[in-house]
């Protein structure tokens, strides 16, 4: 399978999410910037997940129908031609960590998913609807992981 290289000019993988992009900061999506997509995708996902939250796998960001030819988003901005889901605070969009007070560092893995053909989930999918549903349709996929601590 191709991979998809997945980075941000604000943290290198498994490095600290500035405050910047947390909920106790600005609460702003971090930039994103991303290579590597197969000509024959039909569209991006982008998942980002804590599975070290108390209640399992929380997440804060889902993004379906994202441009196969984009190559990245800016801070505080959707992915081109992306719809957001609903995160695991209740609300469409970017959720910045929070991970709970004393924690050790909690582990955000984006993961951006080329698919052959669109998939449709649910309006407020749980991260393992999300990764099962797109593994199903998978061409390629990339991994950011950056870790936040209170």
């Amino acid at each position: 399978m191709t991979t998809i290289e997945l980075q941000s000019s604000a943290f290198s993988d498994h490095e600290f999410v500035p405050r910047r992009y947390a909920l106790e900061g600005d609460n702003v999506s971090p930039p994103l910037a991303w290579s590597g997509v197969p000509d024959d995708a039909a569209e991006l996902v982008l998942l980002c997940e804590d599975p070290d939250a108390p209640s399992g796998n929380f997440v804060h960001w889902i993004v379906v129908g994202i441009d196969p030819h984009s190559t990245g988003v800016d801070a505080g901005q959707r992915p081109p031609g992306g719809t957001d889901l609903v995160n695991g605070y209740g609300l469409p969009g970017w959720g910045g960590p929070h991970p709970p007070p004393g924690d050790e560092s909690h582990h955000y893995v984006f993961r951006l998913y080329a698919l052959k053909e669109p998939c449709a989930l649910p309006d407020a999918p749980r991260a393992d609807e999300v990764r099962q549903t797109v593994e199903k349709h998978e061409l390629a996929d990339g991994t950011l992981v950056g870790l936040y601590h209170r």
